[in-house]
């Protein structure tokens, strides 16, 4: 690339999906739909664990911080994606771009390590019953969290101050929807193959870390499981475990594919459209595969909605009753 076209640059354009008015429409009303859908489910899970106390344990606990985990990492993105389908500028200032790229991986290296915790966590609950809630306790839980947070934000500012040290670009348009660090990397007029070993080298041990504690854990689950002599034992032990599973395969699936592979090894729109799945899908499947496939999420829902219906009730007969008594007098 020649140094002559090489410039300093002040705001990125983000080029999106497509620029066929009908398909714009679709794919905004699409992602509305599954933003919405991802906005109430979070932060419905995470108030249901608060006001229901048969839920006050370590498991929806962690739980309750993928939900918000999930909610920010979407919240960073799609609306900035709704905003730029439906107006034509799809700008966005350097440093919106480099705070977007922070904040979204900031807490998608959390999201990950909090899926590894989350099992290491069905590991205690499931094999060592007994003795659960003394080794989980609230000291090791919050160190556990700090951890996964503390973790994300480091890598995160790490490959951010690399990013900066990029003197200069040979275009401003990003051929992606959101600013990633694949795509601004192959804008660079310098030598970025230490910023992409490190996006690998990141990506691939926390895959391979994360993944190895998840299948250990859930190895010896399973060896518990099978050993249980009380078939709705096994049967709640398998719910709650595939719903975890289920989580974990996809959103590690598409990671690895997007990132572990070094040199950009897949193609833009390919990267686009798994993109799609870590940054709105897979913020909206995760608390319904929660509450979908776990018996205490729903009876906790239950009762909850069924307390606010009984109150609703008592209220009404409080206020009604007198207006009613007024009118039989008259």
């Amino acid at each position: 690339m020649g140094q002559e076209n090489c410039t300093i640059v002040t705001e990125f354009i983000l080029l999106g999906f497509s620029d066929v008015p009908e398909l714009r429409v679709f794919l905004s009303l699409l992602f509305l739909l599954i933003y919405g859908v991802t906005f109430v489910a979070n932060l419905g899970m995470i108030a249901l664990i608060q006001f229901s106390s048969r839920l006050h344990t370590p498991m929806y606990f962690f739980l309750s911080h993928l939900s918000f985990v999930d909610f920010c990492y979407s919240t960073i993105i799609v609306p900035k994606m709704l905003y730029n389908m439906l107006n034509m500028e799809r700008t966005i200032s350097f440093l919106g771009c480099m705070v977007q790229f922070y904040l979204f991986c900031t807490f998608a290296i959390t999201d990950i390590l909090l899926l590894a915790v989350m099992a290491y966590d069905r590991f205690l609950a499931i094999c060592s019953p007994l003795l659960y809630m003394v080794s989980m306790s609230q000291k090791l839980r919050l160190l556990l969290l700090s951890g996964c947070y503390l973790c994300g934000t480091v890598c995160s500012l790490i490959h951010l101050c690399l990013a900066l040290e990029i003197p200069s670009y040979r275009s401003n348009v990003i051929d992606h929807f959101f600013c990633d660090l694949p795509p601004i990397f192959d804008l660079a007029c310098c030598d970025v193959s230490i910023n992409e070993l490190l996006v690998f080298i990141v990506a691939t041990s926390s895959e391979v870390i994360t993944s190895m504690i998840i299948l250990t854990s859930y190895l010896f689950i399973l060896i518990t499981i099978l050993r249980m002599r009380s078939a709705e034992g096994r049967h709640k032990a398998f719910s709650t475990c595939a719903s975890h599973l289920t989580a974990i395969v996809v959103l590690q699936g598409t990671i690895l594919f997007t990132y572990s592979q070094p040199g950009s090894g897949n193609s833009m729109e390919t990267n686009k459209v798994s993109s799609v799945f870590y940054t709105s899908v897979i913020p909206m499947l995760n608390p319904l595969i929660y509450s979908l496939r776990n018996k205490d999420v729903k009876e906790a829902l239950r009762n909850v909605l069924r307390s606010r219906i009984l109150s609703g009730e008592y209220f009404l007969s409080q206020t009604q009753g007198p207006q009613v008594e007024r009118l039989a007098e008259g």
